[in-house]
């Protein structure tokens, strides 16, 4: 089987996408372009991360304390989870602490 040059690229377009740096049941801080959230990462896709134990973290307070201790000052959890478009994604960093589930 031979392809042509437009077939390797649309292959090759196409692993591009799927590409990411997150690693699937990692626990994560994510910052997008006007709010952040945490939550366990349970699916990557083309378009979005879906994310379990979820929270809309309206504020972290000192952004390098909340990473470090886990203090967070005020959180909305989600009860079924969040779908996070992957265009918004400013950065993120894994989570090494509980996920909060209690509103605060």
């Amino acid at each position: 089987m031979q392809l042509t040059i437009e077939e390797i690229r649309e292959l090759a377009a196409v692993n591009m996408s799927k590409s990411h740096s997150f690693e699937i049941g990692a626990s994560y801080l994510i910052r997008t372009v006007t709010l952040h959230y945490t939550g366990r990462l349970v699916d990557v896709t083309d378009s979005d991360i879906r994310l379990e134990c979820a929270a809309w973290i309206a504020d972290t307070g000192r952004y390098s304390e909340c990473l470090a201790e886990g203090t967070l000052n005020e959180i909305e959890p989600y009860p079924n989870g969040v779908c996070i478009s992957r265009d918004c994604i400013v950065d993120f960093a894994q989570w090494p602490h509980p996920l909060p589930r209690e509103v605060k």
